[in-house]
């Protein structure tokens, strides 16, 4: 029985020295504080490493995490100026400095951190319009810091940084505010399109006008070269005239072969018969008289000598000529119309009361 007993003793005193080791001995983890009172009174506070207490009078009140910690708020309903309701979600990142302040001067530093993120921010909202909240982020979190800090230093928290997680205005406005920039693009986009419009269009102005210049100057070119062409070949043909030495009544026949030409249209009406068509006549007959009578002598006399006269050379082609008395009648022909229409539009223009002027 009493090896019982002391059996017993033995293990209880075993048990109240392990417990004594246990309460004395402390080991604080890296960045954790741990705020010790004896007695029921703060004693000190212990920093990381090995700490040594006395059992069963001092007692660890809290293990206080020195490290920043992040704090996520659910949306806040807040009032701007303009009287529109918003919800903003706050991140608050903060951490404690005094471990015995964030232990003794507040209950739950975290819940306060909370209750003044949300009046503090309703204050600041409450000064601004929808406009200036949702460009103002940075002043927001600034003011916002500076009022959460000053009012958590006491607590032995301070307040690292505050961001505004989102900014959720009404759905109708969010709808005006789509709107609003679908017609700024649009305007944008408009504006842009008729810029490129304009330019093409003063681009190819300038083309056309480029083209136009290039044009009148190869215009202007043909013509020049078409006018040279032609005074070119108006004196090789006089020259060729001129070598040919042309008489009265081969000139006479060229003339009324013309006549016709002058007569073809429609439009030609009315052609005036010049004075020295009957000249002409004159002359070319008196070659034919010798095919309907008898030919003057002096005719006679100088058709041997222009016979006889030598054809100079003028590098033409000899032209092959209809048979005469043909041509003669055709003429005479052609010219006792011509004259009929002279005086019959003589006769009109004198109705008229108009000169005609001296008939040939």
């Amino acid at each position: 029985m009493d090896n019982v007993v002391t059996l017993v003793v033995l293990v209880l005193v075993i048990l109240f020295v392990v417990t004594v080791i246990i309460r004395t001995i402390r080991i604080v983890p890296q960045a954790t504080a741990v705020i010790v009172e004896r007695l029921g009174r703060y004693s000190r506070t212990l920093e990381a490493g090995l700490n040594f207490l006395v059992p069963f009078i001092d007692k660890v009140r809290a293990n206080v995490d020195l490290r920043e910690q992040v704090v996520s708020f659910p949306p806040q309903p807040v009032i701007t100026s303009d009287n529109l309701v918003v919800s903003i979600d706050t991140v608050i990142y903060y951490q404690p400095t005094d471990p015995k302040s964030a232990t003794y001067e507040i209950a739950n530093y975290i819940q306060g951190i909370e209750q003044l993120t949300v009046t503090t921010l309703r204050n600041v909202i409450g000064s601004l319009d929808l406009e200036q909240t949702l460009t103002s982020r940075d002043q927001i979190n600034g003011q916002l810091r500076g009022v959460l800090d000053e009012a958590t230093g006491r607590w032995g928290i301070r307040v690292n940084r505050v961001e505004l997680k989102a900014i959720d205005p009404p759905a109708s406005v969010q709808d005006s505010m789509e709107k609003q920039m679908r017609a700024e693009r649009d305007k944008r986009a408009a504006i842009l399109t008729a810029e490129g419009f304009k330019q093409s269009q003063i681009l190819t102005a300038e083309g056309e006008k480029q083209s136009s210049i290039l044009r009148a100057e190869g215009s202007a070119q043909a013509a020049i070269l078409e006018s040279q062409g032609q005074a070119k070949a108006i004196t090789q043909v006089f020259d060729a005239i001129h070598r040919g030495d042309p008489d009265p009544k081969l000139l006479a026949y060229q003339y009324l072969q013309t006549l016709p030409k002058i007569a073809e249209g429609s439009a030609n009406k009315v052609w005036i018969v010049p004075s020295e068509l009957n000249d002409a006549l004159k002359g070319f007959g008196s070659m034919f008289d010798a095919h309907g009578g008898s030919s003057s002598g002096s005719d006679r006399a100088r058709r041997p000598e222009r016979e006889s006269a030598p054809v100079p050379e003028t590098g033409l082609d000899e032209v092959v000529l209809e048979d005469p008395g043909e041509a003669l009648k055709r003429a005479r022909a052609e010219a006792a119309g011509a004259a009929r229409d002279a005086e019959g539009v003589t006769r009109d223009l004198r109705g008229t009361g108009m000169d005609p002027g001296p008939q040939g």
